[in-house]
């Protein structure tokens, strides 16, 4: 099961990758558990200066943008070590 964080502060768009994510990741079959982190120090502890970030597995993977859902699989399959 990957650990799944999405770093913002609960924006518009850090609600929309959250959405996103999820419904990536439900289609893809792929097991995961979601938190939101919004508390911007725990948000600067990954490095992060740009929001929203996904995290994977304790790797940042993308900041400052929305993701297609494509992409979310893709790295969450790399990080997960079953990349196509």
């Amino acid at each position: 099961m990957l650990n799944i964080k999405i770093l913002g502060s609960g924006c518009a768009n850090c609600k929309r990758l959250e959405t996103e994510t999820r419904a990536a990741l439900d289609a893809a079959g792929i097991a995961y558990d979601l938190e939101k982190v919004t508390d911007y120090a725990d948000i600067m502890a990954y490095g992060v200066m740009s929001t929203p970030a996904l995290v994977v597995n304790e790797k940042v993977v993308s900041s400052g943008r929305i993701l297609a859902r494509s992409k979310i699989v893709e790295l969450a399959r790399e990080v997960e070590g079953t990349a196509l």
